[in-house]
Parts: C-alpha cells; structure tokens; sequence
C-alpha cells in the first residue's frame, strides 16, 4: 500500500509540474525569437513592431495567428522553416496567456494542422548539395 501510495504522488506530482515546465518553455522561445521586435512586455515598440498586449490577433481565432506567424505579415517574417510545431505552440500559448492577455493555449496539432492547410511545411535543415 505505502509503495502504490508513493507512486500515486510521483504522479500527481510529475503531472503538475508538467504545465509549469511547458510554460517556461514558451516563455523563453518568446524571449529567443519574439521578444527583440515585439519587446519583453508584449507592448511592441510603436511604430514599428505592433504590440501583441491586448490586441484582437493574438487573442482571436487560433488559425489566423498560427497562420500569421507561419507566412509573415507585412514586415514581419515566416516562421515557417524556422520553428517546429511544438515549439511554435508554446510561443504563442504564452503570448495568448500573458500582459492580460485572455486568449486559449495553442496545441501543436493546431500548428500542424494550418501549416498544411497554408502549405507551408518546414523545409529539412542541414547542408546544402555541393
């Protein structure tokens, strides 16, 4: 009983911590790729690079997002060869979750799912042909 007890609280544990590990995750690939034009706080730098505190983009509909960042907007690049599915899940998961932001988080299926439907599938990476 003691043994399947300690099992039980592993976890419970290990499924607890799992949302709080995702989440640093997005956070610090926001910081790595995002937070240079769209700043730290998500305010932008006016403009220039719009804000994504409070705006109706990033907390509207999943697909346009998701879709936005894949192809690029305006000045803004793709993504699409240069972030994986799951990675791009947890960016925009923090960014529709943070500065107020009330948007859902972002599943790495629903990433795949409009990098088909925009065919915008990553390119394999690695050394060119000589």
């Amino acid at each position: 009983m003691t043994f399947a007890y300690r099992l039980a609280a592993l976890a419970l544990a290990a499924s607890l911590a799992a949302p709080a590990i995702a989440s640093a995750d997005g956070k610090s690939l926001y910081m790595d790729n995002c937070s240079a034009c769209h700043q730290a706080t998500g305010k932008g730098v006016k403009g220039a690079f719009p804000a994504l505190a409070g705006t109706p983009l990033v907390q509207g509909p999943p697909k346009v997002l998701i879709t936005t960042v894949l192809n690029g907007r305006a000045g803004m690049p793709a993504f699409k060869d240069d972030i994986s599915d799951a990675d791009l899940a947890a960016i925009l998961t923090y960014a529709r979750t943070t500065w107020g932001n009330k948007g859902s988080a972002i599943k790495p299926a629903e990433v795949a799912s409009a990098r088909a439907a925009a065919k915008a599938a990553p390119k394999p990476r690695g050394l060119q042909a000589h």
